[in-house]
């Protein structure tokens, strides 16, 4: 039976009558470079393509990194249904420009409407997908509720909960449990996110523990001609990469380096903003600091003397991964969360990260079980650490225990796959039933 709550019911009323805010939302995100002007239609609802016939499958995922785990489930959901439609929906400029390059031609992406009941509606009645399903954790009631109304059945896939949304939900009284009652299915990443789920109000039917999609995921992608070219440029410098990192990280991960580089003089450092567009006044830090470095944004190629090569584009780690056998995981020298080791396990690069993996606490821990990763928690300790992996015996020893980890992940697609398939062709036998 479906749980009630009136907090829930207080949202939804206002939902109902906050056309007026949105629009004023939509306006300021617009003139923040944080919509896409020719796209802003579709945060009504308002669909920029048609629908096309016969069962359409629904994934929304709120970023970047939840939008590439599904990646590899959308392939085989493909190979075993060629009749479906696709359609993915995620929230950001920067997720629709990776999904761009990404998906298949014939998936459809579009960007989510807000959580306003008249732009969730036209989303839906135009859609009208015959299974929703959502990714992680970004849960919007009105979204949820509508969905549910219309009798679509629901799933979330490789659900995540922190502590602290945990805490944060139960301050909100019964209004988890009357979401979460919706789905008919929860795969969670770890016992851990289960047990919390439980204590939200989510029936233990409802729950089993798969892991994590990003453990099954494809390797990220590359472009071999660019890679045989640096591979050329690069000779036989030893490198690293410090990925994804975030404001705070730099001056550390480039003390580090500097340390480095006092024991191993030709080492050139890949670093990798998790967000481009902080490349210009990371730029400006590498100029002032006194640094030998090269701008890819600027197309710049990095040379013999290049101590630092600042790579501040979209969607190459896979590039850079492929190239350095040491990586840094970024978002863990600050308190970020983490980011996926499974990408650079994928890769053969050994791992290093700091010590804020909330995100990701499990996966780290496996990895640190069997030595395939290693924690740091300064400048000084992320030197020494590099140091040591600067050894390609040692490095290639890390890297290969991480690949194994990473390699298991197959069957979690598998119990995604399976059970989208299962709750589909119920879906396709109940729609018969009822037209007979």
């Amino acid at each position: 039976m479906r749980s009630r709550s009136l907090l829930l019911w207080l949202y939804l009323l206002f939902s109902r009558h906050a056309t007026g805010l949105a629009e004023r939302i939509l306006t300021g995100r617009l003139a923040r470079g944080k919509e896409d002007a020719a796209r802003i239609n579709e945060r009504r609802g308002i669909a920029s393509q048609a629908r096309p016939d016969g069962p359409l499958i629904w994934f929304h995922a709120a970023s970047v990194g939840e939008a590439l785990s599904l990646l590899e489930l959308i392939r085989r959901i493909r190979e075993e249904r060629e009749d479906l439609t696709i359609l993915v929906t995620t929230g950001t400029v920067t997720s629709a420009a990776v999904m761009g390059r990404r998906l298949p031609a014939d998936v459809i992406y579009q960007f989510v409407p807000l959580d306003i009941i008249g732009f969730v509606q036209s989303f839906l009645n135009h859609w009208q997908p015959d299974l929703a399903i959502w990714t992680e954790s970004e849960l919007w009631p009105a979204m949820i509720v509508e969905t549910h109304r219309q009798g679509c059945p629901m799933m979330l896939l490789n659900a995540r909960i922190s502590q602290g949304s945990a805490r944060n939900w139960r301050w909100l009284g019964g209004m988890a449990r009357a979401l979460l009652s919706r789905f008919d299915l929860v795969q969670a990443q770890d016992d851990l996110t289960a047990s919390r789920l439980r204590g939200l109000g989510l029936l233990p039917s409802r729950i089993e523990v798969t892991g994590t999609l990003k453990e099954g995921a494809a390797a990220l992608p590359h472009d071999e001609a660019q890679r045989q070219d640096l591979s050329q440029r690069l000779g036989t410098r030893p490198a690293w990469v410090a990925a994804s990192t975030h404001a705070g990280e730099e001056d550390l991960v480039l003390a580090a380096h500097r340390a480095v580089l006092r024991s191993t003089p030709r080492a050139i450092l890949f670093l990798v903003p998790r967000h481009p567009e902080r490349g210009a006044d990371i730029a400006k830090l590498l100029e002032s600091d006194g640094w030998t470095f090269a701008q890819r944004s600027t197309g710049a190629l990095p040379d013999r003397d290049t101590q630092v090569y600042l790579a501040d584009s979209l969607g190459e780690l896979g590039l850079w991964y492929r190239l350095a056998p040491i990586s840094f995981l970024g978002g863990s020298l600050v308190d970020i969360g983490g980011h996926n080791p499974f990408e650079p396990a994928a890769l053969g690069s050994a791992i290093l990260y700091g010590p804020y993996v909330s995100n990701f606490t499990d996966i780290f821990d496996r990895l640190q079980a069997v030595d395939a990763a290693r924690q740091v928690r300064d400048s000084e300790s992320l030197a020494r650490a590099v140091d040591e992996l600067m050894n390609p015996e040692r490095a290639a020893a890390m890297a290969n225990a991480a690949w194994e980890v990473s390699s298991t992940g197959a069957a979690v697609t598998d119990r995604a796959l399976n059970a989208i398939l299962e709750r589909l062709e119920q879906r396709e036998a109940d729609q018969r039933n009822a037209s007979t």
